[in-house]
């Protein structure tokens, strides 16, 4: 086989990996109201369910970094498919006892696995062929992840959002039998994907236990992570990542609860065309809770990044990605003033919308980091993916902000998230310029 059929296999073996992860940390998302509700939790409360989930990627995206040096990617992303599928399976007895703590140490675990995967598939497509084509080939990778992000919601508000939550008012009225069966439901609505998602997870364990990889740089220089800490540029990108990261996962998350303050159920079924996508979505809606009305609309803002990224696959071969970079991040605050300035349907699509610019972000910050750093990549991808802590940390203090001051006027930080990557596109484009010249 030649090198590049055996890049091309490897690149579409990989990819599959890119559409798991996507799929279910999207499927986070649609759980959040879910929990808001049966915890009886706070805004604030209910987003510790992301900083559980995306704080594994700070404790280990470097030590993931370390165990793929010893162990070959091969047997790590089998290790990272196993500690994903025990995180999955522990959501069955988290709902069958009605436990929220157990819920979180399950998101931690889902998370370290996808952690593993993370850090050794993001550079491995990246140099799986030239540098000047790497966002271009990561773009297209994610454009995979953003299929899964996509289809994520719409199973999210078929089974866990479409039915409603009984209040411990009205749970404390029914009879003790009554409230052993309705725990049992809840407990099965919860539970079941999640088992179907680990029994998925073990059979690609066993794909990639029988497939072959090319090998690819492994082992680091002494010292590197000291070198790469005196490399500005690499510092930014890294910060670009967290920003990025935490912005689109606070909006992501919020997106339900932000169309809920704004009372958009109703507003959807007075329009003919939202009223047929809220239908083809979840079947009759009138028997189903606001909540999934809404929260079948969550799949456009994960559609609209899947569009874009196989769009940046083209712009970024055809644009420099620092370029496209700072425009897309520009239309992307656009969007969020739109919707922080409007209501109903345009402030719906306009928020919807920043899906779409949000689509290049994550791939093309991570490849113009990586550029021309060589020997130190490895390390470099360790850290870039330490940033992804940014999700959470950012949607916490969104959520803060929206408990105090409303969604609309918290909005405000996030816009300055996506103001600083559109100067670290605007940055890099500049070095890159100079050094052309």
């Amino acid at each position: 086989m030649t090198s590049k059929k055996k890049y091309t296999s490897a690149f579409i073996i990989v990819t599959l990996l890119f559409f798991l992860w996507g799929f279910i940390t999207v499927l986070v998302d649609s759980l959040i109201p879910r929990l808001k509700d049966v915890f009886e939790l706070s805004n604030f409360q209910a987003v510790l369910v992301q900083f559980a989930f995306f704080g594994a990627y700070f404790f280990f995206s470097v030590p993931a970094g370390w165990l793929l040096s010893k162990i070959g990617y091969k047997k790590g992303i089998i290790l990272g498919l196993a500690v994903m599928a025990i995180g999955c399976v522990l959501f069955s007895p988290a709902a069958s006892e009605r436990i929220f703590f157990v819920f979180i140490v399950g998101y931690f675990t889902l998370a370290a696995g996808i952690t593993i995967l993370q850090v050794a598939a993001n550079p491995y497509v990246a140099v799986l062929g030239s540098e000047s084509g790497a966002s271009s080939r990561l773009n297209l990778a994610q454009a995979f992840n953003s299929v899964g992000t996509t289809i994520a919601p719409i199973i999210g508000a078929s089974f866990l959002l479409s039915d409603t939550i009984m209040s411990s008012e009205a749970l404390a009225a029914l009879s003790e039998t009554a409230q052993k069966e309705y725990y049992v439901a809840e407990a099965a609505a919860v539970s079941s994907p999640f088992l179907l998602l680990a029994a998925c997870i073990g059979i690609l364990a066993l794909v990639f236990l029988f497939i072959k990889l090319p090998k690819i740089l492994e082992k680091s220089p002494k010292g590197g992570y000291l070198k790469l800490l005196r490399k500005k540029i690499a510092l930014m990108g890294v910060l670009g990542i967290f920003l990025y990261v935490g912005a689109e996962v606070a909006i992501g998350s919020f997106l339900v609860l932000y169309f809920q303050d704004m009372n958009l159920a109703p507003v959807i079924l007075e329009n003919s065309f939202t009223t047929s996508i809220a239908t083809n979505m979840l079947g009759d809606i009138g028997a189903v809770d606001a909540k999934a009305i809404v929260g079948a609309f969550v799949f456009l803002y994960w559609g609209g990044a899947m569009i874009g990224r196989f769009v940046g696959a083209v712009l970024t071969r055809l644009i420099k990605p620092g370029k496209v970079l700072a425009i897309f991040a520009g239309l992307a605050i656009f969007m969020i003033v739109v919707s922080m300035s409007s209501s109903g349907l345009t402030a719906m699509w306009s928020i919807l919308a920043v899906g779409l610019f949000n689509s290049i972000m994550f791939p093309t910050i991570f490849t113009l980091t990586l550029e021309g750093l060589g020997d130190l990549k490895p390390q470099a991808s360790g850290l870039l993916c330490t940033a992804i802590f940014g999700g959470a940390i950012v949607p916490p203090i969104y959520g803060y902000l929206a408990d105090t001051i409303g969604f609309k006027f918290a909005f405000l930080f996030i816009i300055a998230c996506y103001l600083y990557i559109l100067y670290f596109g605007y940055k890099k484009q500049r070095i890159n310029l100079l050094q052309t010249t």
